[in-house]
């Protein structure tokens, strides 16, 4: 069987699969930093994604997807769903390949996220996040096209991409004379970064963080089954985790390895962007650090060995400085 027959033939992701995954992307990208942070006497490992090519991790999902596309595929071009981060992903792979690429974003999505998936040479839609499904939209312009739909989360080359950060983590540990890690903080939106880092770490707890009044798979968990967010108009400046409600295809991997769920508030958020500013010099966006925003707030219970992402970094300045000032 070839590489392509192997992939067309993806129905679930899996371990294995985020192996093959980490193969392609080790071929184009090093290894974003693994950081020591201290947090009230312990030592906590920050997976700094920020530094990324585009400043998020969902390049990661989208390379594995798009590299994957045969001839045929390619020439259709794909269409993607994203707040920024995803969709930068998806521009950035797709203009490497020569692929056509559209984007669905909500029209009040960070401006210098509408404006870096411009300028990577996508086409972007806006729609209306509360009152417009960005799936119909999308599957009107698959309709005209028949164009390959790249979705944010709920897709298995994606979530094998985002859990090759999770093999960088087990190696750069490694690297350092430890063994681990014993428990990864993520970042939640639709859960596919998430269930990317228990399928690649699969003796690690999973520990799930996200906004509050945005924590449907954290309620889907407690429920058994999948709930959808109560309030699409409630405020938060975590716009890379605005999903309202994750896919079966996450679900299934986080209802059996998720061992802590929690939400955090936008003080909480804000101080953690406060210390990664001043304590690892670096720029994380609201949603990127609500994982830190957790452990931080004491939310979580850690580990000997702990791993936290930073999963992104594209944030406006007017946001960025306002955040932290509320923090000061």
């Amino acid at each position: 069987m070839t590489e392509q027959e192997l992939a067309v033939a993806i129905t679930t992701p899996t371990h294995e699969g985020v192996q093959r995954a980490m193969a392609k992307i080790a071929a184009i990208l090093p290894k974003t930093p693994l950081l020591p942070l201290e947090v009230d006497g312990a030592t906590i490992w920050c997976k700094a994604e920020m530094l990324q090519p585009i400043g998020a991790f969902k390049i990661r999902g989208a390379w594995h997807r798009l590299s994957d596309l045969n001839a045929e595929e390619r020439a259709r071009g794909v269409v993607g769903v994203s707040s920024g981060n995803h969709a930068q992903g998806v521009a950035w792979a797709a203009k490497k390949l020569g692929i056509s690429a559209t984007i669905v974003m909500p029209s009040n999505a960070p401006r210098m996220k509408l404006e870096a998936t411009k300028a990577l040479g996508a086409q972007v839609v806006l729609y209306d996040r509360a009152t417009e499904s960005r799936e119909a939209v999308a599957a009107a312009l698959i309709a005209q096209s028949n164009a390959t739909l790249v979705h944010a989360f709920g897709d298995p080359w994606v979530i094998e991409g985002q859990g090759t950060a999770g093999i960088e983590i087990g190696e750069q540990l490694q690297s350092l004379g430890m063994k681990g890690p014993d428990l990864i903080v993520s970042c939640c939106g639709g859960g596919g970064l998430a269930a990317g880092l228990a399928l690649a770490c699969p003796d690690a707890d999973i520990a799930i963080v996200e906004p509050e009044g945005w924590d449907d798979i954290i309620r889907s968990l407690e429920a058994g089954e999948i709930l959808p967010v109560k309030d699409l108009l409630h405020p938060t400046y975590c716009d890379a985790l605005q999903t309202p409600q994750t896919y079966p295809i996450n679900f299934d991997v986080l209802r059996n390895r998720v061992s802590q769920g929690v939400s955090v508030t936008t003080a909480e958020v804000a101080a953690a962007m406060r210390l990664v500013f001043e304590k690892l010099h670096l720029v994380v966006e609201p949603g990127g650090a609500v994982a830190l925003a957790a452990v931080l707030s004491g939310k979580i219970e850690l580990k000997p060995v702990t791993a936290v992402t930073l999963s992104g970094g594209n944030v406006d300045r007017e946001t960025f400085v306002q955040l932290l000032a509320q923090a000061a």
